[in-house]
């Protein structure tokens, strides 16, 4: 309509048919093919009814026939065009849908998989921690109550062996030491509440008794985790970090700083060393991080 009343007041002599395309694109568009060809028609009939007000006169009643079977055909050919493309466009927005909702599946389904694989590994480690502690240390420590026992027999007999038997002794209560830790690094036996704090702290205390490097943990106040998941995966990821330090840094010194602040908690493990090569063998451990902190909501 605001196109056919501009059409009349500029006179039959300005040509004002381009200016129709307009609610023709839209009809298809936005609505259909059938009613394209309607605005088509309707468009058709207001150009010409518009010039014939304005004082069009021709010189045969044939020139408006013509005239509207041409801009009849145009405009059909232009619906056509643009039905073609919309149906086009609408098939591509499909598919594009489609394969949208297929990769949300697959990644669904791998993170799902890779949380998994995470789970057992994490049971597997509590598992073999369990009968290190358990099993391992409870056959060691019989063993060095039994080398005790040989041993105060040889001395009372005055046996030049007793000295020997003695040494053994100090060297199975070493390995059940050594057990020990290693079951308290497989699994840390409580990490939730304040006592994540001290796990880091007791594996500051480890790290440094077993490497001879100094590794201190920093912590000005206990933070409590309450969810395991949280409290496992942060630890994972500081004994990850600390193996990356002593395998490639050639650290001095180690730091664990645990920091909790208004926006959330911030867990930094730093050194002194070289830092990490251009290109890490393997790569896993850092990926496994990077995946442990997006499991929990966290930035790595």
């Amino acid at each position: 309509a605001i196109v056919g009343v501009f059409d009349y007041l500029t006179g039959f002599e300005l040509n004002f048919f381009a200016f129709y395309l307009i609610p023709v694109i839209l009809a298809v568009w936005f609505v259909g093919r059938t009613f394209g060809v309607f605005i088509s028609a309707l468009c058709v009939v207001v150009s010409i009814a518009g010039d014939l007000f304005a004082g069009a006169r021709y010189s045969s009643s044939l020139v408006p026939v013509w005239n509207t079977a041409i801009s009849l055909t145009f405009f059909f050919v232009v619906v056509w065009i643009l039905a073609k493309l919309r149906s086009l466009h609408n098939e591509l927005e499909e598919r594009v849908r489609q394969r949208t909702a297929a990769l949300n599946t697959e990644m669904q389904e791998r993170m799902r998989l890779e949380e998994e694989i995470l789970s057992i590994s994490e049971r597997e480690q509590q598992r073999i921690g369990h009968d290190l502690h358990d099993s391992l240390c409870q056959h060691l420590t019989g063993v060095a109550l039994a080398g005790e026992v040989l041993s105060e027999q040889l001395t009372a007999k005055s046996v030049p062996e007793a000295k020997a038997v003695d040494h053994i002794v100090e060297m199975v209560e070493g390995a059940i030491d050594l057990t020990r830790t290693l079951a308290r690094g497989l699994h840390p036996f409580e990490l939730t509440g304040e006592g994540f704090t001290d796990a880091l702290r007791e594996l500051a205390a480890t790290i440094t008794e077993g490497f001879k490097t100094p590794c201190t943990f920093r912590c000005d106040k206990p933070v409590a985790i309450v969810e395991p998941g949280v409290a496992t995966h942060l630890y994972r990821i500081t004994q990850e970090a600390i193996t990356n330090a002593f395998k490639h840094s050639n650290a001095t010194e180690i730091i664990v700083r645990l920091e909790a602040g208004s926006d959330g908690l911030t867990l930094t493990i730093s050194d002194d060393g070289v830092g990490l090569p251009a290109q890490v063998p393997g790569g896993m451990g850092l990926r496994t991080m990077a995946y442990r902190a997006s499991v929990i909501g966290a930035i790595f």
